[in-house]
């Protein structure tokens, strides 16, 4: 018996839309490659004369529009990848000097005399939030 093997693809290398999860759109030349030991998505994003590569992962795809090469460019040029930048915090404000401060270290909850409290909570007649054996049954406690 002959085994049958199907004929090799070509690799895939097209002008393409490409709509990742995220709402993150781009155009350019996309291939296929072989990073960190599984397969990935590779876009060659047209910026003026140059190409910012960009690497993606297959489960991330939303959809993948095959196009002309002058409609991924028009398509790249809206939506320009921006280069990753560190995230940073607006400079606050000069306060001027510092102050010192006017804790003393104590601290004031309140009435410190008040011992009335004994750790329990009171919601009302006893019978009406327990349990007991003599209600019907599917009959829930009253709270």
């Amino acid at each position: 018996m002959t085994e049958q093997h199907a004929p090799a693809q070509p690799p895939f290398q097209e002008w393409c839309v490409v709509e990742l999860m995220g709402h993150v759109r781009m155009a350019g030349l996309v291939s296929e490659e072989e990073r960190f030991g599984v397969k990935v998505g590779r876009i060659d994003v047209p910026i003026g004369d140059a190409f910012t590569t960009i690497y993606f992962g297959g489960s991330s795809i939303y959809r993948v529009t095959p196009t002309t090469e002058e409609i991924a460019r028009s398509v790249a040029k809206r939506n320009e990848p921006q280069p990753v930048h560190r995230f940073e915090l607006p400079a606050l404000p000069s306060a001027g000097p510092a102050q010192p401060s006017i804790y003393d270290g104590t601290a004031d909850y309140g009435d410190e005399d008040d011992d009335s409290y004994d750790g329990t909570a009171d919601y009302g007649d006893e019978d009406d939030d327990s349990y007991d054996d003599d209600d019907e049954p599917g009959e829930y406690p009253r709270f």
